[in-house]
Order: C-alpha cells, then structure tokens, then sequence
C-alpha cells in the first residue's frame, strides 16, 4: 500500500443526522452538567474517567495532543440516549503516571478495567490518534465487548504502510524521549504541541487560543511529557503486537473509518480494511487531523449516524 503526501503528513501524530446547533469549537467545551468523574484503579495505572447519560454504552478514547475533554461535542450530543465513558489515558489528562504499561496491549487492559468497574459488558468505540490504538488492541482482545467501532485518523503500528510511514524524517517526534529532550521540553509544552497543531490541521485558526492554553496547561503537569513521549516509545512493541492480532482474527463488528480530506483521507479505511472485515468509509471535508477542533459539526454528525444505525 503506497501512501500519498497528506496520509504521510499525517501519520506525524501519530451525514446522516445534522447538528445545526453544534458550533464550530471557540473553546475547550464542558460535559453536560449531569456528568461524574471517577477515579478507577486497573493494573499498575489510575484513569480518570468521565461518565454521564443512560442507555448502550458509547466509549471515547483521546490521543496525543488532547485528552478525553476533546469529546465533550460529541458526548453533549449522544448521553441523551447512550451511557458515556470518557477516559484520559495511562499517563494523560488526570490520569497516573506510571512509569510503564505504555504498549497499547496494556492500555487496552485499562479500558478493560474501567468497563468492569461501571459494569458495562459491551460498548461501542469512538477513537483518534493514539486512542484508535489503543480501541484497535481492545477491539482485538475483547471482540465480544465492542459492537461498533469508529477509528479517527491515525495508522496502526505494525499494519500496512507502517514500516513507510515511520522512515519518514518528518515523524522525528516518534524517537523524540529521553531526559535530554525533557529538559529541552520543561517549560516549553506550549511551544512543542503548538508544533502539532500548527502542522497537522488544515487551519491552525482552529485550534485556538484558550483551547491550545487548556491542553498545554494539562501536558505541563509533573511526569505528563513524560508519559506522553512513552506513548510513543511504545509503539515498538505495538508493531509487533497488532499483525499477531490481525493474523489471529480480522474484527467483525461494523466499522467506521473517519479520515481528514487534508490529513489521512481515504487512507484510514484502506488500513482499517487489512484488519477487519465490515468497513466504512468517511472522509470529511476541509479539516485536518484535529477532526473534533476543526470540523466538530461534520464529524459528530457523521459518529452519531453510524452510532445510531439499526
């Protein structure tokens, strides 16, 4: 599988209903007031986790960048008739810091965790960036647990164009660790995440002022680069976990594979479609990777119809 410049460009970071009164982001929007957070401890990791609304449950996983505040669009919107689940991620948000457990295959096992305590046996799956690999990993472990599953613009270490995508000089941030580069990075979040933002969208405008201010606030608190540079290191022993996953079983259940027009575009369904066996594909128009920042109408628009299919 070849890729094409904006897949490439895009892999660095690592409508069937209408929504006309969803404005485009101003800002880092809030839960509805009905919502509870949770602290839920799981193997060598405490999640901090958001929950709210009645009904099947609907699963949202962050990635690089943002943290599980990025889905409160979309979760305003579905918790009148679907139990929200919105966790940061090890090592993210308000989530613990541990040192270890960074290969997706153990984040997976967070989810897990977090499903078992709120007792919720099945749930559908929403992710983006690092968060589709880490629904990939649950979705591969605990195939009965998922019902449907949507994957937001980013590729699966070890699948497909993979061993292209990480040749490239421009994903330097993948090998970007270590205590030198957390030195250079200390005090500085701002200036490295504006990076990704600037880059990776269509329209750096936006991701605006508070909500890049709300996100490196987050990623400047103690051990948070840290983490975050783990999430990348990890992909090593992602690369060799997901083609045994793959080459064990394709997912069955439906999925939606969302790619950016400016970012992976019609590449994240062809790299969805080398592991599972139900695709759709959807392609949203003038944004970039930052799919709920830059185009948060069209793109709750396009989760909710296939949430809410018969």
């Amino acid at each position: 599988m070849k890729l094409n410049a904006l897949a490439l460009r895009l892999s660095l970071s690592v409508l069937a209903f209408l929504v006309p009164s969803l404005p485009a982001m101003a800002a880092v929007q809030s839960f509805p007031s009905g919502f509870r957070t949770q602290e839920i401890k799981t193997d060598g990791a405490t999640i901090h986790v958001r929950v709210g609304g009645t009904g099947p449950a609907v699963v949202m996983l962050h990635g690089f960048g943002d943290t599980g505040d990025m889905w409160a669009p979309l979760a305003s919107v579905l918790w009148h008739n679907h139990t929200i689940v919105v966790p940061d991620l090890r090592g993210m948000g308000l989530s613990s810091h541990p040192e270890g457990g960074y290969d997706k295959k153990t984040e997976a096992g967070d989810i897990a965790r977090v499903l078992d305590a709120l007792k919720i046996a099945k749930a559908d799956l929403v992710t983006h960036d690092i968060g589709n690999m880490v629904g990939y990993a649950f979705a591969a472990q605990y195939p009965d647990r998922v019902t449907r599953f949507v994957v937001m613009d980013a590729p699966l270490p070890g699948i497909g164009p993979w061993d292209e995508i990480i040749r490239s000089p421009m994903l330097w941030h993948f090998n970007f660790r270590g205590p030198d580069v957390e030195r250079l990075v200390k005090g500085r979040e701002r200036i490295y995440l504006d990076r990704f933002w600037n880059e990776l969208s269509a329209n750096p405008k936006a991701i605006d002022e508070a909500t890049r201010r709300h996100y490196a606030q987050l990623y400047a608190r103690p051990g948070a680069m840290h983490s975050a540079f783990n999430q990348f290191a990890g992909f090593q022993q992602d690369a060799i976990d997901n083609p045994v996953f793959a080459a064990k079983a394709k997912l069955t259940m439906p999925v939606l594979a969302i790619g950016a027009a400016q970012s992976f575009g019609p590449q994240m369904a062809a790299i969805m479609r080398l592991v599972a066996t139900n695709v759709t594909e959807q392609v949203i128009p003038n944004s970039g990777h930052w799919l709920m920042e830059e185009q948060p109408a069209a793109t709750v628009a396009a989760i909710r119809g296939f949430l809410d299919k018969p």
